[in-house]
């Protein structure tokens, strides 16, 4: 699906990380495995470290922290948000939704909007969707937009095809309506046939938690896991990928009128270094002009990921932008959402743990 926007702008950013670092060589060496291969796959793929949520902290507490820095940085009273959306899988309660609690918690007022998207590593492209939608069309005139996951709660650490990739964030954003702003023009997608590649079997409503004993099952590659844990096939995740986002890239260029070379940088889900380098190359973009070091210093932050490579790579530039962006996010669904405009100037609060060290 298509779609053009107009009138609309991002006005600030803000994410917030799990506080604990998690090593990846360290703990696969204390897992057994050889060195020189870790190594190799380390320098390959890109990992690193990752920052995962501490005990007892939620999807809901990282976003509310961005939030909160996000509105002090822009000098923003809560009281001026029409609407707060929350992109998560991992929310604090099947019922109610994150947006509710979020929406006490930062004392908006009781007449905002406030819904959940259940989306993962596409769902910040989603979200910008749904609150320019509310700007340029409904009655909002400011949305804060949440989104974020704790997707390392839901790994076996026997589990070495997918335990070593994901990190905790949650960021926040402030999307607003505008005059004589260029439109920004997304295409949204979903391929269902894939939904099986990257999924949690157990634990909703069609196979309720406990249905099953959690007994591990190690794979065809050795790596164990439980009916509760999330399960990847990563080779299918990648051809899924490089299928699909090249072509939604494609379009909402051509839609806003740029090119690579007139593009000031693509900005794409940082699933890992040698996935957003492949897909960056398809695209037609050259390595200074896609970002691909986040995933290694933080993980693979599903719908947060975006937000925070933004923040990291052109904080300073959208600082006093504007730049010619495009952005994408891809994984779980199989779904995918790109949108390709001008952001900047914005206010941009820097990465930062929580909770942060006294």
């Amino acid at each position: 699906m298509h779609s053009s926007l107009a009138n609309v702008r991002l006005a600030g950013l803000a994410v917030s990380t799990g506080s604990v670092v998690r090593d990846y060589l360290a703990e696969g060496l204390a897992h057994g495995l050889d060195r020189a291969v870790l190594e190799r796959t380390a320098q390959t793929v890109g990992l690193r470290e990752r920052r995962v949520a501490a005990p007892g902290v939620t999807a809901l507490d990282l976003c509310e922290d961005a939030a909160r820095r996000l509105f002090a940085a822009a000098g923003l009273d809560a009281s001026s948000v029409d609407a707060v959306i929350f992109v998560t899988q991992t929310p604090d309660h099947p019922q109610p939704n994150n947006a509710s609690f979020l929406q006490a918690r930062l004392g908006l007022a009781k007449g905002v909007a406030a819904f959940d998207l259940s989306l993962g590593c596409s769902g910040w492209v989603y979200g910008l969707h749904q609150a320019a939608l509310l700007c340029a069309h409904g009655g909002a005139g400011r949305v804060l937009l949440c989104a974020g996951d704790t997707l390392s709660r839901l790994t076996h650490p026997q589990d070495r095809s997918t335990d070593p990739l994901f990190g905790d964030a949650g960021s926040a954003a402030l999307i607003e309506r505008t005059g004589g702003a260029a439109p920004w023009h997304f295409e949204l997608g979903a391929d269902g046939s894939g939904a099986g590649a990257i999924i949690v079997p157990q634990g909703g409503a069609r196979a309720p938690a406990g249905s099953r004993p959690l007994t591990v099952v190690p794979d065809f590659d050795g790596n164990g896991r439980h009916a509760e844990n999330l399960a990847m096939q990563g080779g299918e995740v990648f051809n899924f990928t490089l299928r699909e986002v090249p072509a939604a890239v494609a379009s909402v260029l051509r839609h806003a009128g740029y090119a690579a070379a007139t593009t000031d940088g693509l900005v794409l889900h940082q699933a890992n270094r040698f996935v957003v380098s492949a897909v960056g190359r398809k695209c037609g973009f050259p390595p200074e002009k896609t970002p691909d070091g986040i995933a290694e210093r933080f993980g693979n932050q599903s719908s947060a990921s975006i937000p925070c490579a933004l923040t990291e790579a052109y904080g300073e530039r959208l600082a006093v932008g504007p730049l010619r962006l495009a952005l994408c996010g891809f994984g779980v669904g199989w779904s995918w959402g790109a949108v390709a405009g001008e952001f900047g100037p914005l206010v941009v609060a820097p990465v930062q743990p929580f909770p942060r060290q006294a």
